[in-house]
């Protein structure tokens, strides 16, 4: 049994066909899904989703490109949702700051806002945390320490592989491992995986996004973690039925489900 952490299941690539790309999923083992919060538009399509899945769980959160629809009232409205089971994706990315000094500067100070307070409504709510970080790791990891995250803890789904962050084990927080592992150019992350204590990992694919070999170039879905898996077992030395067993535990243990 796989479980999929963060998987766009609102995303419109799956509107045609999200009945045959679950059940695709269900057959090979895929067994929980989770939508992650990036965008509040799309909001009540997850929720429609998950209430009509049983297998199906939602995230509320605002991706850090999406900041400037950050709202509060709908984190409170949702949160108590009976399959709301994180907040998040929410996090830091300065990989694409444009403009001068003084506009890169502001948006990282936006960016360093939105983060923190949804931190802050994970420990009233007691939820984990769904966290993206990309080119800056060490304002993610300062922020997330100086705001008590580890009192909800969550999980580092996207990290650059750096291994600073892996500290952040002891803080409660879990790594996704997704189709990127997979990848001929992926050898920061080969190198850090067997860092990660394997009570930590859990399996992603964030589908659409970062499709695993050997379906590059096409639209990932649920049924490649079962790629991850594979390439996991490879690099620790381990069966495929250990990793599917341990990260699922893993994440049955950080959502609750």
């Amino acid at each position: 049994m796989i479980i999929d952490t963060h998987i766009h299941l609102d995303d419109e690539r799956y509107d045609e066909d999200l009945e045959e790309v679950l059940n695709r999923a269900r057959e090979g083992g895929v067994k929980r899904f989770i939508i992650p919060g990036a965008d509040p538009s799309t909001l009540e399509k997850a929720i429609s989703i998950a209430m009509k899945y049983d297998d199906v769980y939602f995230a509320v959160g605002v991706h850090p490109y999406d900041m400037e629809n950050y709202n509060e009232d709908i984190f409170h409205t949702y949160l108590t949702h009976e399959k709301c089971v994180a907040i998040g994706e929410c996090g830091l990315d300065y990989f694409r700051l444009e403009g001068s000094d003084e506009e890169k500067a502001a948006e990282k100070a936006k960016q360093k806002e939105v983060f923190t307070a949804q931190i802050k409504l994970a420990r009233q709510y007691k939820k984990p945390l769904i966290v993206h970080i990309r080119d800056a790791s060490n304002d993610s990891k300062a922020i997330l320490l100086e705001n008590s995250a580890s009192e909800v803890g969550g999980v580092l789904h996207c990290f650059n592989a750096d291994e600073q962050l892996i500290s952040l084990a002891n803080e409660g927080f879990y790594f996704g491992i997704g189709g990127v592992l997979t990848f001929k150019n992926a050898k920061k992350l080969v190198n850090v995986l067997p860092k990660i204590p394997e009570e930590k990992l859990v399996i992603e694919t964030d589908g659409p996004y970062l499709t695993p070999t050997p379906h590059r170039g096409e639209r990932n879905e649920p049924f490649y973690t079962t790629f991850v898996a594979e390439k996991m077992a490879e690099l620790l030395n381990t069966d495929v039925e250990y990793i599917e067993n341990i990260t699922t535990k893993n994440a049955q243990k950080l959502f609750n489900i």
